[in-house]
């Protein structure tokens, strides 16, 4: 799915009234005519917190989604357990480039195909994308099991790997898209374990039933609000219908789509370098048990710090949402980002010790929640409140997370050429310390311009007479 912050849309309260709306049952081209409110962010008149239903569809369907949430962004974040028993038994001597573009490839595939899923998602299709995602990751996953020989030691096929975990699972973590901090601690100690009692063929086989169980409980549980407004197009092959000209003459949602491009040019290096960071370290040590080696002293093993920092996460979702029903989310991400970018460039490359690591991957994963949980959120932000505006939230999204695409594609395959060609894991945490500060700076310029947008458009509306009094 596009991202849980359209819910925000999908229940809408009836007691707001910020703009004269059409009726409810206004054709889609009337809601593509519909004039875009100036106003961005907390700047509204006469606002009503909404009320949110309490029935029991509502309960299901937040359950379904948070299944849901099992097997989109949570299995790339959990990618770098995956990616260092690649390099240590299945791959040896492959190119951490290489393995990198792995990771980077399901990522890809997730946000460029965003501006489509956001746009059925705006018009209803929910179930229909659940039930393909649900189908193709399964799928991925339970081929990677049968393509790797007997799983043993350099029996790894790369293309192969590529195939299934990369391109099929990738694909149908598109049709699923939430952000997720719980399976990133669930599947990397799942994975290690499993490998270690049953090998690796098996213990995929089993992560793919648990994904194939979870998402079938999402398709069975997660269905729509029927009373939010749901944009069908006329003509499908219209460009109007996948991309919104008036997204693009809005210059703080340009600024932001350049500040969330810069973040996943830099963010998931971050989760798939640090077991190898650790381990070359000598503050970590991977011991999968299938080799014995010598356990460096008071040295942690890698895939708990990848687990802690996902599961730290979780704090940084539940505690970003709070703070940004208080002080809006864009104000939110932009702090958040400005704090882990100074984790990463000032923190993370003086952890010399078992202490200082975990230390930065209980902070970074607690910023770093909100970092890449808050994208829709800020999109909602600059839309404003008006709930036409926000029937567009899904395009808008999707429009934002293709736009990045690419830049997701080839930020961690460049910091494993970084860490291949100088052999040091700094120019890792500086380019990852960079990108995110300067998706910062992007944000501040979107607030900047969110702001003068809320003073003049508050002016032009009252003198217009369009407010509600």
């Amino acid at each position: 799915m596009s991202s849980a912050a359209n819910s925000t849309s999908c229940f809408q309260s009836s007691n707001e009234k910020f703009y004269e709306a059409p009726p409810s049952s206004s054709t889609a081209n009337d809601l593509e005519r519909a004039p875009t409110p100036p106003l961005a962010g907390p700047l509204i008149l006469n606002h009503h917190p909404p009320t949110w239903p309490k029935e029991w569809p509502a309960w299901a369907t937040l359950i379904g989604c948070f299944f849901l949430m099992f097997n989109s962004w949570g299995l790339v974040n959990a990618y770098g357990t995956f990616a260092s028993y690649y390099e240590e038994q299945l791959l040896p001597g492959q190119d951490m480039l290489l393995l990198n573009l792995i990771g980077s490839t399901q990522s890809f595939f997730v946000l460029a195909l965003s501006f489509v899923v956001g746009r059925l998602l705006d018009a209803g299709y929910s179930r229909y994308l659940i039930g393909v995602g649900w189908v193709l990751v399964t799928i991925g996953m339970f081929m990677l099991s049968l393509c790797n020989g007997d799983g043993q030691f350099g029996h790894g096929n790369y293309s192969l790997i590529w195939l299934t975990q990369g391109f099929v699972t990738g694909l149908g973590m598109a049709c699923f898209f939430v952000s997720s901090s719980q399976t990133g601690l669930v599947y990397p100690i799942m994975a290690k374990f499993l490998i270690r009692e049953v090998g690796f063929n098996k213990a995929v086989q089993y992560v793919s039933a648990v994904v194939c169980f979870t998402s079938f409980l999402s398709f069975w549980l997660a269905t729509p609000n029927p009373a939010h407004t749901f944009r069908k197009p006329e003509k499908w092959l219209d460009l109007r219908v996948w991309i919104d000209k008036h997204a693009f003459q809005n210059a703080a949602f340009c600024w932001f789509m350049a500040a969330i491009a810069f973040m996943f040019f830099g963010f998931y290096a971050i989760f798939f370098e640090i077991e190898e960071w650790a381990a070359n370290k000598g503050i970590g040590y991977k011991g999968d048990g299938t080799h014995p080696e010598r356990r460096p002293k008071n040295a942690i093993r890698t895939f708990y710090l990848l687990s802690i920092m996902n599961g730290c996460s979780t704090v940084g979702r539940i505690s970003s949402a709070y703070l940004s029903d208080h002080f809006g989310a864009l104000n939110v991400h932009m702090i958040a980002t400005l704090v882990a970018s100074l984790l990463v460039l000032l923190l993370w490359p003086f952890a010399s010790t078992v202490a200082a690591a975990i230390a930065f991957v209980i902070l970074f994963g607690a910023v770093s929640g909100a970092v890449i949980g808050l994208p829709p959120a800020s999109v909602a932000f600059i839309l404003g409140h008006n709930h036409i505006q926000q029937a567009k939230l899904g395009q808008w999204t999707g429009m934002m997370y293709t736009g990045s695409a690419i830049f997701a594609l080839t930020g961690p395959v460049i910091a494993g050429y970084l860490v291949g060609h100088f052999q040091s894991y700094l120019t890792v945490q500086m380019w990852s310390g960079t990108c995110l500060f300067l998706c910062f700076v992007c944000m501040a310029m979107a607030r900047l311009c969110s702001r003068e947008k809320d003073a003049g458009g508050a002016l032009k509306w009252l003198r217009n007479g369009l407010y509600t009094r």
